[in-house]
């Protein structure tokens, strides 16, 4: 299967199906990795793929910066970031290999959850190491999809064990800008100095299968865009095999373990 392929279920244009999918435990991470970068307020951020504008936000909120400039070449999510955007955050349609941005005109640049969807994904860093001022950080962090997204683990192995072709398609496989080595191999091989990588660990708790599940079905990213394009019969048999796979509490609820890594650098003063 080629890269085209497995990127035609890549889909990102619903913002407010994203937020139910994805969003909702990407903002803790965001939280965890802001503070973990531990930078000084009245900064000119800038966030490259920003999504729905979870990481925008977060720094917004807590960060005290100057100006937020977040960019997204996807319209319908750039749109939903937008709408939740506060005052100081400005947000732009623009792809992460092409920021409009001046040369070292931004004090921070940073990016949530999109590295291994960008390609080639060394091309929108050396355009992250551009932006940054000298001295600046650059910085991100990516879901574990090797071993510590439980939820995705848990999908495509149900996903496999019901259609075998799925296993092209599982995260784990596609994306390998998801273990500390690569993270700092990229970075290093970006030119950015003292670079460190960290683990964040949030769980993820859902009320009841159903909950789980049902963001599933709307079809915003690998596996929802997966799902969608399934004979209604198969997609229920992947439902009732992650059903079985699931662990459930006594009263139903489901907790999970969704682990990202956090890579900083800095540019060359």
């Amino acid at each position: 299967m080629t890269h085209r392929e497995e990127h035609r279920f890549d889909v990102w244009t619903a913002g407010a199906d994203y937020e139910r999918y994805m969003g909702r435990w990407s903002r803790p991470v965001a939280e965890r990795f802001t503070g973990w970068l531990g930078l000084p307020g009245r900064l000119l951020w800038l966030d490259v793929g920003c999504g729905t504008g979870g990481l925008s936000a977060t720094v917004a909120a807590r960060c005290r910066p100057r100006t937020v400039l977040a960019v997204d070449r996807s319209p319908g999510y750039a749109a939903w970031a937008r709408s939740a955007a506060t005052a100081g955050t400005h947000v732009a349609v623009a792809d992460a290999t092409a920021l409009p941005v001046r040369d070292g005109a931004c004090d921070a640049v940073v990016s949530g959850l999109t590295l291994n969807f960008l390609e080639p994904p060394a091309a929108a860093v050396a355009e992250m190491v551009r932006a940054v001022r000298p001295g600046g950080p650059v910085a991100a962090y990516v879901w574990d999809y090797a071993g510590g997204m439980d939820l995705l683990r848990l999908f495509w192995g149900a996903a496999t064990l019901a259609d075998p072709s799925a296993a092209a398609l599982d995260e784990r496989r596609r994306f390998p800008l998801c273990r500390p080595e690569a993270l700092s191999a990229l970075w290093t091989g970006a030119g950015l100095g003292d670079v460190s990588v960290v683990p964040i660990e949030v769980p993820m708790v859902f009320a009841d299968f159903a909950d789980l599940w049902e963001p599933f079905l709307r079809g915003q990213g690998p596996a929802p865009g997966y799902l969608a394009a399934l004979p209604a019969a198969e997609r229920e048999r992947v439902r009732d095999t992650l059903r079985a796979a699931v662990p459930c509490g006594p009263d139903g609820s489901v907790t999970l373990t969704a682990r990202a890594w956090a890579v900083r650098g800095w540019r060359a003063g």
